[in-house]
Parts: structure tokens; sequence; C-alpha cells
């Protein structure tokens, strides 16, 4: 069974969800991510959430071309958090077929943060997706290590997950032996790009390479290869590759092809 790939929000950041689901079918991706949720206040995401034309354009491109939703972005958990806050997105998550939802953590108190990341998973159950929390080296959940101790603290749920960003292994203390410790039944997709490898990044400067300059894979440092064969053979990847300087004379199906055609490779 070969790769299972999915074209990631970032990757096709300047399409609507509809735009973003016919490129895919385009381009070899069988599944996308949708940012339907921002990740900061104001910041840019693609807009569904209360807009039912946009919603049903969505439903008929992917009966239109059979591309499946793979992940949705994003849910912070904080310290005034409430899983309650993300009803519409677990709602439309579940019309739209989603399998899962980029979880971040930014409450530094890791034994609140434990127990919210157990209620979320609580939440998301009936609605059939996973809770995938996805470790960054300027979030309160920094590693590898990190992610996996409040998974199972949390009591290891039905529905939790955790994501392993290329970027961000490269750029945090996780090694490959903390990636291969990390049980399969929590390991729902991965993310694939490259970058300048290293642990002497400011916070600023990995919060802009991760979200403007990420590099095709194989021209940065990061160990992806590495990473890849300490991942399971058959787990789906979400291909990642944002860079604004590099996108600004690629239209946007040339780029899903471009990271895509860049990825396999290394897998």
């Amino acid at each position: 069974m070969g790769r299972i790939y999915s074209l990631a929000y970032l990757n096709s950041h300047r399409c609507t969800p509809a735009e973003a689901i016919r490129i895919a079918a385009q381009t070899g991706y069988p599944y996308v991510g949708l940012r339907l949720w921002p990740n900061a206040p104001g910041a840019p995401q693609q807009h569904l959430l209360g807009q039912p034309a946009a919603l049903r354009e969505a439903l008929a491109a992917q009966k239109d071309t059979g591309v499946g939703v793979f992940d949705l972005e994003i849910i912070r958990i904080n310290e005034q958090f409430d899983p309650h806050t993300w009803d519409a997105l677990y709602d439309v998550g579940a019309q739209l077929k989603a399998k899962a939802i980029l979880v971040a953590g930014d409450d530094d108190n890791e034994a609140r943060l434990t127990e919210n990341y157990a209620r979320l998973c609580e939440v998301m159950r009936p609605f059939g997706m996973t809770a995938d929390l996805e470790f960054m080296p300027w979030t309160a959940v920094k590693d590898a290590k990190s992610a996996l101790r409040v998974v199972q603290n949390a009591g290891m749920p039905a529905n939790a997950g955790i994501l392993v960003d290329a970027l961000h292994f490269g750029r945090s203390t996780t090694s490959l032996e903390d990636i291969r410790a990390i049980p399969r039944q929590l390991l729902h997709y991965a993310q694939i790009c490259d970058a300048q490898a290293g642990l002497n990044f400011s916070t600023e400067e990995m919060i802009h390479t991760a979200r403007c300059e990420r590099l095709l894979p194989g021209d940065g440092t990061i160990d992806i290869r590495g990473l890849f064969a300490a991942l399971p053979s058959d787990l789906p990847v979400s291909v990642e590759v944002v860079n604004f300087g590099r996108e600004e004379n690629t239209p946007p199906l040339e780029w899903a092809a471009e990271c895509l055609a860049a990825s396999r490779p290394f897998l």
C-alpha cells in the first residue's frame, strides 16, 4: 500500500476550501487539510464556519473529486480553555468527514493542560475525529516527550493523537528514539517540510519559518529521511511547505505539485 498524502492548509493557504480540494484532486493528493479556525485572533484562515454557501461548495467539491478532508486547524489549549468554544468546528468537521483536528498546547501548567486535553478528547469523541497534539518548541508542549507525557497522563483517550511535524522535530530536542517511542495508536499522520535544523533559533525566528519560510524537502538540513524511517511506513503524510518567496511567482496548483514531487523521494 502506498503513502496517503494530504495537501496541508499552509501549502494551499491562498485557496478557499473548495479550491484546495480541486487542486488536490488535480495534483495527486487524496486529502486536504483546512484551517477553519485562525491560529491567533485575526490571523489568516479559510472561511467556512457560519457560511452555508461556502460549506455547500466544499462538500460539492468533495463529491465531484473524491478528495477527503484529513485534518482541521486549530485548537489551542490555554489557561482559559473551554472545549465548547469550538463546537462549530466539530460540527463542520463531522459534515466534511474530517479525520483529525490539530491541537496546540499553550498552558505552562502541565497538569491543567493535561486535564483540558482529556476534556477535549471527551467532547470531540462523538464527532469521529482524533485530537492530535502537535509539539512545537515555542509552545508549552516543546518536544515529543512532552506530548507523550501529556497524552499518557490524560489517560490515553481512544481519540488521542500526537502529530509529528518535521520542522519541529528538527528544531527541538526530540530524538529519533523519542519518535520511535510514540505508540502506534497515537500516530495518525505526520507533516513533511524542510528547514535549517538546530536549537539556536529565537521564538520569533521559529514562528517566522513555520508560518512563512519552510523549505522543500531536501533543501534544508533536517534529517527527514531518518525521521520518516522512524515513523510507521504506512503513516499518512501532510505536505506542509509554505514559502512566501517561492510562492510569489508560482500558482497554487503548480506549488502543490512541486511540493508533492519533492516529498516523495524521502518517503
